[in-house]
């Protein structure tokens, strides 16, 4: 998901193309997926990111790169909607990504598809503790609570073909990032770091150029709950 204006980080760059420690986060998040098992990608772009639309078009000659959807930019939640209508996954569940996790990679992005896998049903929320990400000094808006806990949900998620055919019938969207099914609750720093502010832009190069993108010792927390 690629279509944000990016007005919380306070300059006229589209938040995907907003550069963390000199490469812009869509090119970041591309090549993670790039590097993890998902068959093929869709970079869904919207009319506010008209810049962002260019860029993926220019690498288009290089691999990888994904091909394009252009939604109408209704919002993450509806344009979200507009792009699994508009793409033929072939009844496989679909992981959905936002733009701004510039310290994913293929193994981080391998260990959501897992998790979805090891969990009940076929659709996945991925939530990071919001006291992990007060630890690492990134924003935690839009927190939620889960077994008297509270979490923030993390921008990289599953849906199953349950949730979307649900989602076609009754004509509510509200499923559509992932809001059904099971959670899965990780410290995983690379996917913990979600880029809204430039303090968090500021966190992501200061862990990037420090290399603390690995899990914690101890690994993520591997916690599953039914919603």
């Amino acid at each position: 998901m690629c279509g944000g204006r990016g007005s919380r980080l306070g300059d006229e760059t589209e938040k995907p193309l907003r550069a963390i420690a000199g490469r812009p986060m869509v090119d970041r998040v591309v090549d993670a997926l790039a590097e993890s098992r998902i068959a093929a990608t869709h970079a869904v772009v919207s009319p506010h990111a008209t810049r962002t639309r260019a860029h993926l078009a220019e690498r288009a000659t290089d691999s990888p790169s994904p091909s394009v959807v252009d939604a109408p930019g209704n919002g993450y939640v509806a344009d979200l909607q507009y792009a699994m209508d508009a793409v033929d996954a072939g009844g496989d569940p679909l992981l959905t990504v936002a733009a701004d996790l510039p310290l994913l990679d293929g193994a981080a992005v391998n260990a959501v598809i897992d998790a979805a896998r090891a969990a009940d049903g076929d659709s996945l929320t991925v939530c990071v503790p919001a006291a992990r990400k007060r630890e690492l000094g990134v924003s935690a808006d839009a927190t939620t609570a889960i077994d008297g806990r509270e979490v923030v949900p993390a921008g990289i998620n599953v849906v199953g073909t349950g949730d979307r055919e649900a989602n076609d019938a009754d004509g509510d969207a509200n499923d559509a990032d992932g809001d059904g099914g099971a959670v899965h609750l990780t410290d995983d720093v690379r996917i913990a770091v979600n880029v809204n502010y430039p303090s968090d832009a500021r966190t992501a190069e200061r862990l990037l150029k420090h290399d603390v993108t690995q899990p914690p010792v101890d690994g993520s927390v591997d916690h599953h709950t039914d919603q």
